[in-house]
């Protein structure tokens, strides 16, 4: 059984697979999306929604200028979404904390940015605060609480209505997802284009194939001979009820959504697939938060759950054509969200090798082999 497809297909329907699709549609490509299963190990579902730069490429100079490029380009990213989808993300980029209660790792951390300061130039900047300007600053910051780094440009989403908007822009665009649908094998044509053998039987032809299905991918980046190891790393979650009243912060473990609840996440664990929720890392997190602020010692906890981020060896994004099957792309990383305005974007002049191509050098996946 034979289905011909559009000339581009996506393979992973979460976040990196619809704004690379966005992108392509916006510039003109026919592009298809095969998603998953709702229970495959979907980075997606539980992500923080958080469009961040603290910390991220202090010791890669590529990652923190990519992120900075990403920051820059989220309030364009966010309208477009708005306008096309229907639905607004809730972007808020007004600025966010890492909160310390150890000292050390509060002048760690400062040493830190100190270096991404230095790759980033005047594109990124930062301040510190001591724990008793923060307490004079904010209201009910714990005793605990040594001090805290803030940057005005770190921000965050809706993370589950954003992931909607990408569906609905994808569709709006005139791209297609299909869903449930899983992919066995991938083959490269001897006279170009690539099969696709679905689970069902089908057989899907297609000029191009882009694979960002996260940990899905592993197997099928094999079959395209990519080299990148793909590991899962878990994550967990604690959501809250409905506060009454505005969260007076944001920072990268402790978020209210526009909704009103508050998630509250940072744990990080190497369990291979196992997604499950650990009761001795819920409490860890509770207790973080009711460190950083107190008066979260009232509220009632009403999820909890695990997610696994997707994980290259060194942590960064990897963008990487196969050298044997060209035409065939691995898009991987574990900031999806915030890079998500530049996947949407630039990613469409380097799949194209256009004249404005991006130089993503730095990200090909040959890094691993020196």
């Amino acid at each position: 059984m034979t289905d011909n497809q559009p000339e581009i297909t996506i393979v992973g329907g979460g976040v990196v697979g619809l704004s690379i699709a966005v992108g392509l549609l916006q510039s003109g490509h026919k592009v298809i999306v095969l998603d998953g299963k709702d229970n495959d190990a979907r980075a997606s579902f539980g992500n923080f929604g958080l469009v961040w730069g603290q910390g991220k490429g202090w010791d890669f100079a590529p990652y923190a200028k990519l992120t900075a490029d990403a920051i820059d380009a989220w309030q364009n990213f966010s309208d477009n979404l708005n306008e096309l989808s229907g639905l607004d993300v809730s972007l808020d980029q007004k600025g966010g904390f890492e909160f310390f209660t150890d000292p050390e790792e509060f002048k760690s951390f400062i040493g830190m940015l100190e270096i991404q300061k230095g790759h980033s130039g005047n594109r990124f900047s930062y301040e510190t605060l001591s724990g008793d300007e923060l307490r004079k600053q904010i209201p009910g910051i714990g005793s605990k609480v040594v001090g805290a780094t803030f940057s005005q440009l770190d921000g965050h989403v809706n993370p589950l209505r954003f992931l909607r908007a990408l569906q609905r822009s994808v569709q709006a665009l005139g791209g297609k997802i299909r869903s449930n649908t899983i992919v066995k094998k991938t083959e490269s044509n001897k006279n170009g284009g690539f099969s696709l053998t679905l689970a069902n039987g089908t057989l899907i032809s297609t000029e191009k194939v882009i694979l960002c299905a996260g940990l899905g991918s592993m197997q099928l980046a094999n079959q395209l001979a990519f080299k990148t190891n793909i590991r899962p790393e878990k994550g967990e979650l604690l959501i809250t009820e409905k506060l009454g009243s505005e969260l007076p912060f944001l920072s990268s473990t402790i978020r209210q959504v526009d909704e009103g609840g508050v998630q509250i996440g940072g744990t990080n664990a190497d369990v291979g697939m196992n997604d499950s929720e650990t009761l001795s890392d819920m409490v860890d997190l509770a207790r973080h938060a009711v460190d950083v602020y107190p008066a979260l010692s009232n509220v009632r906890v009403l999820r909890a759950w695990g997610a696994l981020r997707v994980m290259t060896p060194d942590g960064y994004p990897v963008y990487a054509q196969s050298e044997e099957c060209p035409g065939a792309y691995l898009i991987t990383c574990h900031s999806g969200v915030t890079l998500a305005s530049l996947h949407a974007s630039i990613l469409s002049d380097w799949i194209d090798d256009n004249i404005k191509t991006p130089n993503l050098e730095a990200f090909d996946e040959a890094r691993f082999k020196i």
